[in-house]
């Protein structure tokens, strides 16, 4: 039986990339513990398609 816990999956996209209006979105898929960081999260990542580093921030 899987175990009840308090991390969930999360959605990190770039926004620099969506600022910018290049076509397409980059994410990534994480975790994180909802009880520790009940807010929305933001990570530098990197991005293929910028060929850079850029703030990610979680959606929805």
């Amino acid at each position: 039986m899987a175990k009840k816990g308090n991390r969930i999956q999360v959605i990190l996209e770039c926004m620099e990339q969506k600022k910018s209006g290049i076509s397409g979105c980059y994410r990534y898929i994480t975790t994180k513990n909802k009880k520790n960081t009940p807010n929305r999260i933001e990570l530098k990542k990197y991005n293929p398609i910028l060929k850079k580093y850029t703030i990610h921030k979680e959606i929805k």
